[in-house]
């Protein structure tokens, strides 16, 4: 039992160092030498859990798969009207970019893979969970009848997705947030019938859920300062 649970441990280690590896370097720029110095691991640990480095690679966009389908469920679960589910989740993506190394990882990591022949699944999960959520919400009138929720799915996931790019690129997602409440007080107007439109600062201010300290203000248009601009250092 002990044996099982140090390999547990040494594998969590490996995929935590791992994924500040390659959050740095990019897959191509990353080695497995340069992974296992950074460690601290020696290279037959690290070869009993992965046999290769895309083996690790898609081992690590398999972990942020997974934390990220956790907070869709934590979202799902919640007793939220579903447009206001798909605005929290936005954010609830964006939060674990944001905090969490082994996100970041798995994100850049499909990113990069996906432009050859890469996981897709991460990209289809979202947009089904997305989906699902949107024919809720046009169920429940906040969604326009007309608009079709897979279409409207694939829209937001893109459209998230090129928002926290170019956040990375210009500012390491320090505006992310920003950008997210800028993408939706563009984009709810155009879909929410207007007879509902009342109801947009309450879906925006879905993002703060739970109640954030101090509390959350309604998305405005409001251009980022200057000196948030300039790119990070390092990606």
């Amino acid at each position: 039992m002990a044996r099982q649970a140090r390999a547990v441990w040494t594998r969590q280690q490996i995929l935590d160092g791992a994924a500040a590896h390659f959050e740095r370097y990019g897959y191509e720029g990353a080695g497995l030498a340069g992974i296992v110095e950074s460690i601290g691991v020696t290279k037959g640990a690290l070869y009993f859990h992965f046999s290769s480095k895309e083996g690790l690679a898609h081992a690590l966009i398999d972990e942020q798969h997974r934390r990220s389908i956790a907070a869709v469920e934590a979202v799902a679960a919640l007793d939220r009207p579903a447009l206001d589910q798909v605005v929290m989740l936005s954010y609830a993506m964006a939060r674990q970019m944001i905090d969490d190394p082994i996100v970041r990882a798995g994100i850049r990591l499909t990113l990069e893979l996906s432009a050859t022949d890469g996981p897709a699944g991460p990209y289809l999960d979202w947009i089904t969970a997305c989906r699902a959520l949107i024919g809720r919400a046009v169920t429940e009138g906040e969604v326009r009848a007309s608009i079709d929720p897979a279409m409207l799915a694939r829209f937001v996931v893109s459209a998230y997705n090129g928002v926290q790019l170019v956040s990375n690129v210009l500012t390491g997602r320090r505006d992310l947030d920003h950008r997210l409440d800028q993408m939706w007080a563009l984009l709810l107007p155009g879909i929410v019938p207007a007879d509902r439109h009342g109801r947009i600062p309450q879906i925006c201010a879905a993002r703060c859920h739970p109640p954030a300290e101090p509390p959350c203000a309604a998305p405005v248009l409001a251009p980022v300062p200057p000196s948030d601009e300039s790119p990070p250092h390092q990606r």
